[in-house]
């Protein structure tokens, strides 16, 4: 037995269908050229989530308008890097990832600057329903300056992100979860100086993955991206 390899039995075999072929050499060229380097964030969420409560929308909604106040801050972002050419550009067209039977794929919100929420939510929808229904046009997953990949309703606490070429970054979101966190209460000592309470809250927090091309942008704008959008996400009741 000790010469004979384990015995295996083939199953079934699958040839990748042609979306698929294409998914496969869109990524692995992604993956081969860009050099994906990955940056993490956990956030506060409890005024996204209240936001996306109080608007009747999914978080994904409410963060895609806050997304697009970073871009602005941060147009690097908001870009494509192809022919040895970095495109920065004023729409920020949001790619939104919708797993479908063949794979992935990420129609494109035009220009989400200064939408309402509902509004991102109503073409959102739009868009996952025609590419799950196969009833979409190839001009929807076109035209993307950044994508947004949500892998929180499915229960995922972090994942690293491929960039969809040619952009030049991608956001992971994953599920939002209770964490124990300062609480943050000051009281007053007796020489009427603040002091930080020593207690802890429970708070709902969002990890955020953002991976981005380090050819085109350094790991200290990424920091700064993220920042910004974790002020504007712990800010979100303000936008709705």
């Amino acid at each position: 037995m000790g010469d004979q390899p384990a015995p295996r039995t083939l199953r079934e075999e699958r040839r990748p269908s042609p979306m698929r072929r294409t998914i496969a050499d869109r990524l692995g060229k992604s993956y081969r050229e860009a050099v994906h380097v990955t940056v993490s964030r956990e956030v506060d969420a409890g005024a996204l989530v209240a936001a996306a409560d109080a608007a009747g929308v999914s978080l994904v909604d409410v963060l895609v308008r806050a997304l697009s106040d970073a871009l602005d801050a941060h147009p690097a972002f908001n870009a494509t890097f192809e022919d040895g050419t970095h495109r920065i550009y004023e729409e920020h067209n949001v790619g939104i990832a919708v797993a479908i039977e063949d794979g992935l794929v990420a129609p494109v919100v035009a220009d989400v600057r200064g939408r309402d929420p509902n509004d991102i939510a109503a073409e959102r929808e739009r868009l996952s329903e025609a590419v799950r229904s196969g009833d979409y046009a190839m001009a929807d997953l076109r035209g993307g300056t950044f994508t947004v990949s949500n892998l929180g309703p499915l229960g995922v606490d972090g994942f690293t992100p491929i960039i969809n070429p040619p952009e030049v970054a991608i956001l992971g979101v994953s599920r939002v979860r209770k964490r124990a966190r300062p609480a943050g209460v000051e009281r007053r000592s007796t020489e009427s100086r603040p002091e930080a309470d020593d207690g802890v809250a429970f708070r709902e927090t969002l990890p955020l993955d953002l991976s981005f091309d380090h050819r085109v942008v350094d790991g200290a704008d990424a920091a700064r991206f993220l920042g910004t959008l974790a002020e504007r996400i712990e800010d979100a009741e303000a936008s709705v």
